[in-house]
């Protein structure tokens, strides 16, 4: 498992994955299309961080001093992604790339077919073809939807998603168990619970309330403030991933005797990453506050759709199976996180 191709590198969570991955000494390679859905020069500060050099001309294809390879190319261009695949032989292959955020699948619909399908399947058959050995995806903890009972839990079925974007991980869960069944390849759905940390996207509620916050503008809070979240530092997911990576999932020769939607009598598993640590969203903004010393102007509002109060992670499996729990406090994330913006943007 040492030759490893990670989608959306540009990305916040793949940029980290990648650097921490090349420090430990993975052969790397990193697909992303570096769309606009955020500022760009964000994401190619984070490929900068990875050694890629952008250039006047953009090229295809970029290799750094360090033998990091980034193709810049469109996940749903399946030929593109195929011809990666094929001519690099990958061990494994970490699928990050995705459009991501439940509030723009309800403006931008086609923007999750075309990438969260799409573009899965570009991958996952890339994986089929080349015989690669594990194939790691991110899911959400949206596809829970509906779900009541807490912890959510990966030995619950998740079938009553209540946005597009749950909706299209939902479906990149079955289509992996399909490409299971079929043809045997080992496919881990990980499960991610609200990712946070420095080089964090724009549009995520740390980044927001950070900025807002130090401009002095109104930050917008939903569901007048009563909501839940197991906020998840971004290194914790990093090494979560690390520590799967090395299990691919095996058959379940039991399963027919027992439902279990997160097994298989396909070599399938699924994964909840979280800190199991719910932090109410006013504590969160306190502490975004403390680093900031500066009060924040809340502006109240009803719930948005497609989203829910509460989420919780149980990650019996991840502590039990794979020998990794999460350590990383909410203090001392949102203090990482204002401290890289503070220094990114100058402030």
């Amino acid at each position: 498992m040492k030759k490893v191709l990670i989608t959306g590198v540009a990305g916040f969570i793949g940029f980290h994955l990648a650097r921490r991955m090349k420090a430990l000494g993975y052969q790397i390679t990193g697909i992303d299309n570096v769309n606009d859905y955020y500022e760009v020069s964000l994401k190619w500060a984070r490929l900068a961080e990875l050694g890629v050099e952008r250039e006047a001309a953009e090229k295809t294809t970029y290799i750094t001093k360090d033998g990091f390879t980034f193709h810049m190319l469109d996940m749903a261009d399946m030929s593109s992604v195929l011809s990666v695949c094929k001519e690099e032989k990958f061990d494994a292959v970490i699928h990050l790339a995705a459009q991501a955020g439940v509030r723009y699948s309800l403006t931008n619909p086609q923007a999750y077919t075309h990438s969260n399908i799409d573009g899965f399947l570009s991958v996952i058959e890339g994986c089929r073809q080349s015989h690669v050995q594990h194939f790691i995806y991110a899911s959400t903890s949206s596809v829970y939807g509906l779900n009541t009972t807490m912890p959510f839990s990966v030995k619950k079925p998740a079938d009553h998603p209540i946005s597009l974007y749950a909706a299209t991980k939902k479906a990149n869960e079955m289509m992996a168990h399909a490409y299971s069944h079929l043809y045997q390849l080992p496919t881990t759905g990980i499960r991610f619970f609200s990712v946070y940390g420095p080089w964090g996207r724009p549009d995520m509620a740390l980044f927001i309330f950070t900025k807002n916050i130090l401009e002095g503008k109104p930050i917008q809070v939903y569901n007048h403030g009563n909501m839940q979240r197991d906020f998840t530092y971004v290194s914790d997911i990093v090494n979560g991933i690390i520590h799967i990576l090395h299990q691919p999932p095996q058959v379940n020769q039991n399963w027919h005797e027992e439902f279990d939607p997160s097994t298989s009598s396909a070599p399938y598993k699924l994964v909840n990453i979280g800190n199991r640590n719910p932090v109410n969203l006013m504590d969160f903004i306190r502490e975004i506050e403390e680093n900031l010393q500066k009060d924040a102007i809340i502006d109240y509002l009803p719930m948005q759709p497609g989203d829910v109060p509460v989420n919780i992670a149980n990650v019996d499996e991840l502590v039990n199976e794979y020998g990794y729990r999460p350590t990383v406090t909410v203090a001392e994330g949102v203090k990482a996180f204002v401290d890289w913006y503070k220094t990114y943007y100058r402030i």
